[in-house]
């Protein structure tokens, strides 16, 4: 640059006017970085009554000495503007990862150096934020939260227990949707606590099932410490509470002991069964021989009388020379009312097997949750978890009542009928029973005065027999009530073909009502207000207005973009208007950055304010790796980057691990 343009650079830097210290620097910090150089805050002088900044000094980043004050960690300010850390949190509850947040501001601001911060302060800030919000410690922090949710929503639902010091060892807690859910579909239940998300290494283990789009919905969460008798005792009788002492029809679980004597403590009345995903893994682990895997697999699936489960087992051991009474084989037969499959025919599992609902739902949360979070970081990635859910539903919904199902010119009355009824979701299984009905044909008919029964065989089924009995209605001749001896419409909720096939014969022009249940149909939640509500999306007031004058101005900015007048006026205009704001003007309802996190100061009898951290509870989680004796000295490095302080940690572990290989 010739010396005339220097000048005339220079003439158009100082008449700069800012509207603020702030402003001033960011324009100055992008000059630098444009010419090759960092700056920084130095020299500034106020006014007589120390109110107003009169005069700053802004110089290289290399210019002189720094003073002692500025050498100081907790002195030092972080480059992250209020409107980014909003979104960082924002963007981090929603389970994203920090070095993906840099990679979406990036993208956002045009390149990495227009982003106004780095990699290292983005860390920092999620680190510090991370400990400024339970600093009034994790569990006193996940009550509050809770807390203020339950002032915003009177039917929410949370209880918790401590032992003996204090400390947490039992929380479960539902919105007012999830109990509308469990009234309508709680007539099977799913959980699983194998899981453990947490620093604490407690389960996270969620209560689930199947709504009438046939999709996974939440009942309820719990994390409990201690997976004994007593806890599982509390944690069934706490749910049930929060469902009006509903219990379900129902009930799949893994295969632990101390759970399955709660429940037959609290739900006596209820069906339980181990989930079979969990046996088939024990099938792999304890039996070694195929012969004896794929024998043993027919009392899973085979649907024998109970009778000749007895008759079949003796069989068994002594064509595979089972004579160990100690073995795992003998251990399951001793339990076989609660895996095996005759004893479980015409039970109402609406078509489940596994917890694998549960499953599912633990798998999105595994993409998001580790090991080092806190309870509260734990309790917000599931409410986003649940948001995605409740979309899903809404999407269906949606579907379900602007749409109609798919279905062939020559389909029957009974068809049309039930697609009239039935969810999307649902009908397709429907109409594969209905197509399975041409495959059977009539044995016998038996007439009677109000039951008339049906002897039905199938093309397929070589010999077997199906007992279909219509109750019918003596003044008007229709079916009033229709069963058959496969129990499909007791355990699915949703008619078998033979029963199609005699409804056909019949000429019916309708489906029975016992053959239509409600929470398979467009109206399971006719009788419920539609909420879908997640408190994650509750925040401050100012955020509020933050989240929705952002949207309005994405919207603008987008269109303006399109012509350089529009640009230029549009830009004009935020500059004016951002000028004119004092830069800390009003206050943020208590919280700058992210959800409302009340510290409880006015919760009544029902929260304690000293409730303590959970301890850690050793077990099931990921093994450690062993190291050497000398290894406690890694506590010596500890940095405020927690990324900084892994590296620095294995290096002086390495560092140990040679020195002592030459000692």
């Amino acid at each position: 640059m010739s010396g005339l343009d220097s000048l005339l650079e220079y003439n158009e830097i100082v008449r700069q006017m800012f509207g603020n210290e702030e402003e001033a620097f960011q324009f100055y910090n992008k000059y630098g970085k444009h010419k090759g150089f960092s700056v920084r805050r130095s020299y500034c002088e106020w006014d007589s009554g120390h109110n107003e900044i009169t005069l700053r000094k802004f110089v290289c980043s290399r210019e002189g000495f720094r003073e002692e004050k500025e050498l100081k960690r907790e002195s030092k300010k972080r480059r992250i503007s209020d409107d980014q850390k909003a979104e960082i949190l924002e963007m981090q509850i929603s389970g994203i990862r920090k070095y993906q947040i840099m990679d979406i501001m990036q993208k956002q601001y045009d390149g990495y150096d227009k982003v106004g911060y780095t990699m290292k302060d983005l860390y920092n800030f999620c680190h510090r934020n991370k400990v400024e919000t339970v600093a009034a410690g994790d569990a006193q922090t996940v009550i509050s939260y809770l807390t203020e949710c339950k002032c915003r929503d009177p039917d929410f639902f949370f209880q918790y227990k401590t032992d003996g010091e204090g400390h947490l060892k039992g929380l479960l807690w539902c919105d007012c949707q999830c109990r509308f859910d469990y009234a309508a579909f709680g007539d099977v239940v799913v959980f699983d606590s194998t899981y453990k998300t947490n620093r604490y290494n407690l389960p996270l283990v969620p209560f689930v099932g199947v709504n009438h789009h046939g999709s996974t919905v939440l009942f309820a969460s719990r994390i409990i410490a201690q997976e004994t008798i007593e806890s599982y005792v509390w944690m069934l009788r706490t749910f049930s509470d929060a469902m009006a002492r509903k219990h379900p029809v129902s009930v799949i679980t893994d295969g632990d002991l101390a759970m399955q004597r709660a429940i037959r403590l609290v739900w006596p009345n209820s069906s339980h069964r181990l989930c079979i995903w969990h046996i088939e893994q024990n099938i792999v682990r304890n039996l070694h021989e195929d012969g004896v895997k794929d024998d043993f697999r027919h009392f899973l699936y085979d649907c024998w009388s109970i009778e000749e489960v007895g008759r079949k087992w003796l069989e068994f051991l002594d064509k595979h020379n089972v004579t160990d009474k100690e073995s795992w084989l003998y251990q399951m037969y001793e339990r076989r009312e609660i895996w095996c499959a005759a004893y479980h025919a015409g039970k109402c599992y609406l078509g489940l097997r596994s917890n694998q609902r549960s499953e599912s739902l633990n798998s999105r949360l595994q993409v998001h949750l580790d090991r080092k979070m806190t309870l509260f970081e734990l309790v917000q990635h599931f409410d986003h978890c649940l948001s995605r859910l409740r979309s899903n539903e809404a999407h269906l919904d949606f579907e379900a009542e602007n749409s109609e199902p798919c279905l062939q010119p020559d389909a029957s009355i009974i068809e049309k009928e039930a697609a009239k009824s039935f969810t999307p979701g649902v009908i397709s299984k429907v109409q594969f029973s209905i197509r399975a009905a041409s495959k059977c044909f009539m044995i016998e008919h038996l007439d009677g005065y109000d039951m008339q029964t049906y002897i039905v065989g199938k093309v397929d089924k070589g010999d077997k027999q199906y007992f279909v009995k219509c109750e019918i209605c003596v003044d008007e001749g229709n079916v009033k009530g229709i069963s058959c001896s496969c129990l499909k419409l007791q355990s699915l909720g949703t008619p078998c073909s033979h029963i199609f096939f005699v409804l056909g014969y019949r000429e019916d022009r309708e489906l029975p009502g016992c053959c239509v249940l409600k929470r398979w149909t467009r109206g399971a939640k006719a009788a419920f207000a539609p909420i879908r509500k997640s408190t994650m999306y509750d925040y401050s007031d100012s955020l509020h207005r933050y989240r929705e004058l952002r949207n309005i101005s994405h919207t603008a900015s987008f269109v303006a973009s399109r012509s350089l007048e529009a640009y230029e006026c549009l830009k004009h205009v935020l500059h004016e208007e951002a000028a004119m704001i004092p830069p800390n003007g009003g206050d943020n309802g208590g919280n700058s950055y992210g959800p409302v996190l009340p510290q409880a100061q006015d919760v009544g009898s029902t929260v304690s304010t000293n409730v303590l951290d959970p301890m850690h509870v050793p077990g099931r989680g990921a093994p450690k790796k062993k190291l050497k004796k000398q290894s406690s000295l890694r506590m010596c490095w500890i940095y405020e980057l927690p990324m900084i302080r892994l590296l620095w940690s294995v290096d002086l572990i390495t560092t140990i691990t040679k020195l002592s290989s030459f000692a």
